[in-house]
């Protein structure tokens, strides 16, 4: 699957992008982008189990360069999106919304009836984007995350109807 986006960041052009699989070849520039993205990133351990466990794990590139991915795990009639992440550089450009919307026709094509994720309560922007998406708040989950200062953090819990 490929996307063609012009960047909503006013400058000139498109970017032609693709998906493919994450596979352990990406791994390192993977866990690089998660360290810049977040306090509290995922591992190499976090994905390398997600890549044995079977779930589906697909990155967004363009001419060679990392723009994002997402992990998700299938259940029955569900999805539960697991991380979602675009490239600190190339966010605010659109990616997002096309990783969702190549989440939601792989879901969709897995004969789920519903997609599932928690974010944390202080990321807006992410739930701004999510509720753009469609998404919508059904709960909360109490210390969910970790969080600075050896705190954790409530989640949000959203969820897509396909």
């Amino acid at each position: 699957m490929s996307a063609v986006l012009s960047p909503a960041n006013g400058s000139i052009g498109t970017i032609e992008a693709q998906f493919e699989p994450l596979t352990p070849a990406w791994l390192r520039q993977v866990i690089d982008v998660e360290q810049r993205a977040y306090p509290h990133p995922w591992t190499a351990g976090n994905f390398t189990d997600s890549l044995n466990s079977g779930y589906q794990a697909q990155l967004l590139t363009a001419g060679g360069s990392l723009l994002g991915y997402f992990v998700a795990m299938k259940g029955v009639e569900e999805v539960h999106l697991l991380n979602l992440t675009v490239t600190p550089e190339h966010q605010r450009q659109g990616w997002g919304r096309v990783l969702l919307d190549a989440l939601a026709i792989w879901s969709r094509g897995q004969g789920a009836q519903w997609l599932w994720l928690e974010v944390r309560v202080s990321n807006e922007r992410a739930r701004k984007v999510y509720e753009q998406h469609g998404f919508r708040r059904v709960g909360y989950r109490k210390a969910y995350y970790p969080a600075l200062g050896g705190v954790r953090e409530d989640a949000v819990v959203m969820s897509l109807k396909l």
